[in-house]
């Protein structure tokens, strides 16, 4: 069970003033805990300490940044079932899939610590010509200084992760605002990091009020902004966000093509897309929202997704035997019913599911639907996939890129030069060859172009967002 209310972090310590944002339990609705609410005030001091923590976290030996993050994963298998279990409670997840996250957290920190002490500068060959002759160039990655992470509800843990142990790796202070839906699982990782030798000021883990979050976005003193959010949000924040770097991690309505070379081995696509589709009930950005598949197979494919839709066990996310949980809250699950009946009244039918519980919506699978419908060209953020057929490669690719979206894609075939193809052609941060569009490495580069946003997260590739590289030029007499 959860705790009855829960402190925010303000400079690595824990403080109770209020306990003013109820936290509710996404299956039932009901309020299940309170949290500490952080004020402007608050959200000034904030960064006043992690500007101050700058200079200490930048001298922090990288073994001792490594120590760091090490004990974090060891507290965080300690405590794995309870992480799993408020990500069950406040995000609605499935057990299985709350236990997965946290295997992620685990494996994101992990990575961290691995990175914490290769460095990253190079020696620079100078000596291009004779007016250069004797001189020699070498460069070190420096913290690049105070961060401010917004992070959203979908992963509270993981996606939390993949900001604050690339920081503590780096050398880097900062401010975090984690979701108000989804607050506790931020809070239980900050309770983990006050056990470190961090220094003072280092982090900041403050749920706060719409009103109060300008600083996060537009104080100078704060020199990176990572977000990770919806399209709309995201690009008004970097316009707000002035000098300070950005990294954004945006939306997406995400591809998987299925070529003609893949009839024998349907049941392990389908299972794949089954998965990548209704993982979490959907909301992921790399959730499989559009399948592109060969006209000869067609039907068959069909038939099978069809079948694994329906086979999915809706409810109560606490009960082990539970594999599709709610959505996040109730209008969220009405807007995506509300998006599938005006693509049915446009034509397009409904295979199976489309019925809503709550927030709870049934594993939907829809075909012909147009692709100027919300419910294909938007992010659907739930568990619904849309079918259609296609003639050419060259048609599946140009669906793929129709879009103003790019953040992943899938591809099943064997054909190397359509895979070199895809690679070459489609407009996306990643194309995942032989699996669904929703893999994910937590080392891998991972981030989207177009209106999926800028930047690239996974550990290293964070890395070198939070730090910059500083020239040293030796002239040899």
């Amino acid at each position: 069970m959860l705790a009855e209310r829960y402190p925010y972090y303000l400079a690595n310590r824990p403080r109770q003033p209020n306990a003013a944002l109820a936290v509710t339990d996404k299956y039932t609705g009901e309020t299940v805990t309170h949290v500490a609410l952080a004020d402007a005030d608050a959200v000034e001091q904030a960064i006043a300490a992690a500007a101050l923590a700058a200079g200490p976290m930048r001298r922090l030996a990288p073994y001792v940044r490594q120590e760091v993050l090490e004990h974090c994963v060891r507290r965080f298998h300690e405590r794995a079932e309870e992480f799993a279990l408020a990500l069950c409670i406040e995000a609605g997840k499935p057990l299985r899939d709350a236990r997965g996250e946290v295997t992620r957290l685990i494996e994101t920190f992990k990575a961290a610590a691995g990175e914490a002490v290769r460095g990253g500068g190079e020696l620079l060959n100078l000596e291009v010509s004779p007016r250069t002759a004797g001189y020699r160039g070498f460069t070190q990655r420096v913290p690049i200084g105070p961060c401010s992470f917004i992070t959203p509800f979908n992963f509270p843990l993981n996606l939390v992760a993949h900001k604050v142990a690339p920081a503590i790796a780096a050398g880097c202070p900062f401010v975090l605002k984690p979701s108000d839906r989804t607050p506790v699982s931020a809070l239980l990782m900050a309770e983990v990091l006050a056990e470190t030798a961090l220094p003072e000021g280092a982090f900041s883990v403050l749920p706060v009020r719409l009103e109060d979050i300008g600083p996060f976005i537009e104080d100078d003193r704060l020199k990176l902004l990572s977000f990770t959010g919806s399209e709309k949000v995201g690009w008004d924040l970097k316009v707000r966000a002035g000098r300070k770097k950005v990294v954004l991690e945006l939306g997406g309505n995400a591809a998987c093509v299925v070529d003609r070379d893949q009839g024998d081995r349907l049941d392990f696509v389908a299972d794949r897309i089954a998965l990548g589709a209704f993982f979490q009930a959907g909301q992921s950005c790399i959730s499989v929202q559009r399948v592109l598949v060969h006209e000869e197979l067609y039907g068959a494919l069909r038939e099978r997704l069809i079948a694994r839709a329906r086979a999915l066990r809706p409810g109560n996310p606490r009960e082990e035997s539970t594999t599709l949980g709610p959505m996040i809250d109730e209008p969220a699950a009405r807007r995506l019913e509300g998006w599938i009946a005006q693509a049915v009244g446009r034509g397009a039918r409904i295979l199976t599911g489309g019925g809503r519980r709550g927030a709870l919506l049934d594993a939907t699978v829809l075909e012909g639907v147009p692709e100027d419908e919300p419910l294909s060209a938007e992010e659907a953020f739930g568990p619904v996939v849309l079918l259609q057929p296609f003639h050419t490669f060259d048609d599946a690719l140009r669906a793929v890129n129709g879009g103003r979206y790019g953040l992943q894609a899938g591809l099943f075939t064997r054909d190397l030069s359509r895979t070199l193809k895809a690679w070459d052609e489609l407009e996306v941060g990643g194309v995942i060859v032989g699996d669904v569009p929703s893999f994910r490495v937590d080392t891998m580069p991972y981030g989207g172009v177009k209106g999926s946003g800028l930047g690239r997260e996974g550990v290293k590739y964070a890395m070198e967002d939070m730090t910059e590289p500083r020239l040293l030029v030796l002239r040899q007499e």
